[in-house]
């Protein structure tokens, strides 16, 4: 639980398991009060939690302006900024709780939703405020069933601030929104093609390597976890020695992604914001067709990027509006995605994407066509197998490869790493100890029981079946006698028999 602060009982979240414990008990109030599973209550809690980091931002930076004698202007105006009609002593909320029954919500719902969703039509609308009116996108009333738990909820998330976070630990409330997210992409939600798991993610960004001049782009962004991870990394490269120039950079002009999802753009939205990116490049809309829902924070995009990490769903199906945007048309979305990735790569670029293993092997005329398209323009430097249970978390069993790729010049050969033998399961889940030789053997491309290299001519002789299959595996293979077989049966037998007699005699009993 957090610590006690001063007379008054304000909490201090010290640690992020304090602070979580805390966002947890909020959740308690959302489930018993209409918002049941992750899908409704991760949502409700986005929006609320966004608006109460928001002007607590701006509270700061409006001190800042006056500091130095410099106008600020708030995103928001009043009675509509957290303090006035969210906070226990915000004027408005005041004059709402005095006033008839259902006064507090009719507000909420008949005034501040629609006005929060409008920024972005108003003349010469800021970024931050397009930003507001897309994560508010998809709120048209409170999920929260009575006035009283909705108070109760405002009332704990307004103790989640500047003074009760722990600054030295830089991403603690990011990280607990994390475990929101990850909760949406539990087996059971059906959040999870939205979710790949973030020591994958941690891998795929730490082998690409991205740096602070890099454009790093997402065509299928989910809830933001590659680009959150992405600046994260970079971030932690700067260190100290970032400047000004580069940090308004990162935040503002270095992160793009695309979500067609009306319920998880707002909330990759959320998330980026909650990382500390000023302005979420994001655009809403289905990448493959290019219909566009909406394109606001899009402007001054590049055409092509400096690194991609991506995951495109998996097995999924795409008419022929999409395919007509492609070379080599089929309704596989993943073969789609990978085509698009090529186009949208500028020359030198690198990229890291997750692919179901029927990518690699698939002969179908469209998957052969692509196949060669990415070793004929890009160097397919790494294939990574990853383990059978590795997405087992999101609710998916699929086997999937990580494909690394530097764009500009043909693969000569492919250096390929095995997982696919260590054992991953709900309780027992991939972890980075569990990169640590992928990332040794790396620099080199040296072999090892999991890894080997295949050449050009024989990925071609194979009609680019481009599928891990290891050499050094040893088969499994049962050594026992028929005998020592027959011994088990019977033993096996025996304790069957007995489970029943058992079972048997509590029933007579």
């Amino acid at each position: 639980m957090p610590s006690k602060n001063g007379s008054n009982g304000t909490p201090r979240f010290t640690t992020q398991s304090s602070l979580s414990a805390y966002v947890w008990s909020i959740c308690d109030i959302l489930r018993r009060s209409n918002c049941a599973g992750a899908l409704q209550y991760v949502p409700e809690l986005t929006w609320i939690l966004f608006l109460r980091v928001l002007d607590d931002l701006e509270t700061l930076e409006a001190e800042q302006s006056q500091a130095v004698g410099a106008a600020f202007t708030p995103s928001l105006e009043a009675p509509y900024r957290w303090q006035d009609w969210a906070a226990p002593d915000g004027w408005k909320r005041r004059e709402l709780e005095g006033g008839a029954l259902g006064a507090f919500f009719g507000f909420v719902n008949g005034e501040l939703l629609p006005y929060l969703k409008s920024l972005r039509d108003q003349p010469n609308a800021t970024a931050r405020q397009k930003v507001i009116s897309e994560i508010m996108s998809g709120v048209d009333r409170v999920r929260v069933d009575t006035e009283r738990n909705f108070l109760d909820v405002l009332d704990k998330v307004h103790l989640i601030n500047s003074q009760t976070v722990d600054s030295t630990h830089l991403f603690t409330l990011s990280q607990v929104y994390e475990g929101l997210l990850l909760k949406m992409g539990e087996k059971g939600n059906d959040g999870g093609q939205f979710f790949t798991p973030r020591q994958v993610i941690k891998a795929m960004v730490q082998a690409i390597d991205p740096g602070p001049a890099d454009t790093i782009y997402d065509p299928c962004a989910g809830t933001g976890g590659f680009l959150a991870t992405a600046y994260e990394y970079v971030l932690q490269k700067l260190g100290d020695d970032a400047t000004p120039e580069q940090l308004e950079a990162l935040k503002t002009r270095r992160l793009y992604g695309r979500e067609k999802e009306n319920l998880i753009y707002p909330i990759a939205l959320a998330n980026l914001v909650l990382h500390g990116i000023d302005k979420p490049n994001l655009w809403h809309g289905n990448t493959l067709t290019g219909q566009e829902i909406y394109g606001g924070l899009w402007e001054g995009a590049p055409a092509q990027f400096d690194v991609i990490l991506t995951n495109p769903p998996f097995g999924g199906k795409e008419g022929k509006v999409a395919q007509a945007r492609f070379a080599y048309k089929t309704s596989a979305t993943q073969v789609l995605f990978l085509q698009h990735v090529l186009d949208s790569l500028r020359p030198g670029g690198r990229c890291a994407v997750v692919l179901d293993e029927g990518v690699s092997f698939r002969q179908e005329t469209a998957f052969v066509q692509t196949k060669r398209k990415l070793l004929n323009e890009a160097d397919v430097w790494c294939i990574l197998s990853l383990p059978p249970g590795t997405f087992v978390n999101a609710g998916a069993g699929v086997k999937t490869n990580i494909f690394f790729f530097t764009k500009g010049r043909p693969t000569e050969r492919i250096w390929y790493y095995d997982l696919s033998g260590v054992k991953v399961g709900k309780k027992s889940p991939l972890t980075l100890e569990h990169f640590e030789e992928f990332f040794r053997l790396l620099p080199t491309r040296a072999d090892s029981e999991r890894s080997w290299t295949v050449g050009r001519a024989e990925l071609e002789a194979r009609n680019y079946d481009l599928k891990a299959v290891n050499p050094h595996a040893r088969p499994e293979t049962d050594t026992r006698t028929v005998e020592e077989l027959l011994e088990v049966i019977e033993q096996k037998s025996r304790e069957v028999t007995e489970a029943l007699t058992a079972l048997r005699d509590r029933i007579e009993a």
